[in-house]
């Protein structure tokens, strides 16, 4: 009985953390994920793992340090589900979308026409459970129509979120996920199902998901080279040398006149200084120049 009590106890009051099991459990994740947790988000831990703690059996964070230590992986697939936030849906920043269909996928689009390349490969990368791929694939079809079929699209999604990546291979969504989401496209690319609407299965064929951190540059190098990478909302959990990592490998990985996308209250400023900035109708794409 006395580890469930401390189990109960854990969740009725919360587990209060230290400075100092704080600093080692913050940078346990920064080595880790690369995810770079402010001080000021110090109550984010109490709050969101004390749960986690009771289900251990655990009465205090220097034991869950401890048992991370020790951990053969499976509790890091835990620890990363509760450091990330994904908050998401179909047709996000919808400036951004419109912007990049009108202006940047068209560019792309007809360099690899007169090149005689009918192949475009996108990089979403921190896709959470596939709002963001799937749009650009809604976006495609818009686009090319039924020109698509003599395209070889390749579109790689990847979160940190194992439970995140389940989610988007299922491809059933609630309410929630359509709040910006033009009615037409849900009439033609989703039914409704027990839960919520699912996506239809040749929709969900044309994107490959995959759970990734990007603080692991062998996987990274393992994605082929890109045309486009969306990146958004996703470098802002980052500090400086984390970002700068990760933009150097996105830009490493693109190909020659590709793009880079991040997020509207994101930007590559102060850095990178690589990439062009191009800015079309309210909405900065960051270029790799030929």
């Amino acid at each position: 009985m006395g580890p469930l009590f401390s189990k109960s106890t854990a969740l009725r009051k919360g587990v209060k953390i230290t400075d100092e099991e704080f600093v080692q459990l913050r940078d346990f994740i920064y080595g880790k994920s690369g995810i770079f947790v402010d001080e000021k988000r110090k109550y984010l831990f109490e709050s969101r793992f004390s749960r986690r703690l009771g289900e251990l059996g655990l009465t205090s964070f220097t034991d869950y340090i401890k048992f991370l230590k020790v951990d053969r992986g499976q509790e890091l697939k835990q620890l990363f589900e509760m450091v990330t936030t994904n908050e998401t849906s179909f047709w996000r920043d919808t400036k951004q979308l419109t912007s990049f269909r009108d202006n940047l996928l068209k560019e792309v689009l007809d360099r690899q026409r007169k090149a005689g390349r009918f192949e475009l490969n996108i990089w979403s990368a921190g896709c959470s459970s596939g709002e963001e791929p799937y749009t650009l694939v809604f976006l495609l079809l818009e686009t090319l129509k039924a020109e698509i079929a003599r395209w070889r699209i390749n579109i790689t999604a990847v979160d940190l979120s194992e439970e995140m990546i389940a989610r988007a291979k299922a491809g059933i969504y609630t309410e929630y996920a359509f709040k910006t989401t033009p009615d037409e496209v849900r009439k033609r690319y989703f039914k409704e199902v027990e839960g919520g609407w699912e996506l239809d299965p040749r929709i969900r064929r044309l994107v490959k998901f995959a759970p990734m951190n990007l603080n692991d540059p062998l996987a990274i190098k393992r994605i082929p080279r890109s045309h486009i990478v969306f990146c958004r909302n996703v470098i802002i959990y980052f500090d400086d040398a984390m970002k700068r990592k990760v933009v150097q490998a996105f830009y490493d990985n693109l190909l020659p006149g590709g793009y880079l996308l991040v997020g509207h209250s994101e930007s590559l400023h102060k850095v990178s200084q690589s990439f062009k900035p191009i800015h079309n109708a309210g909405a900065i794409a960051y270029k790799k120049e030929e």
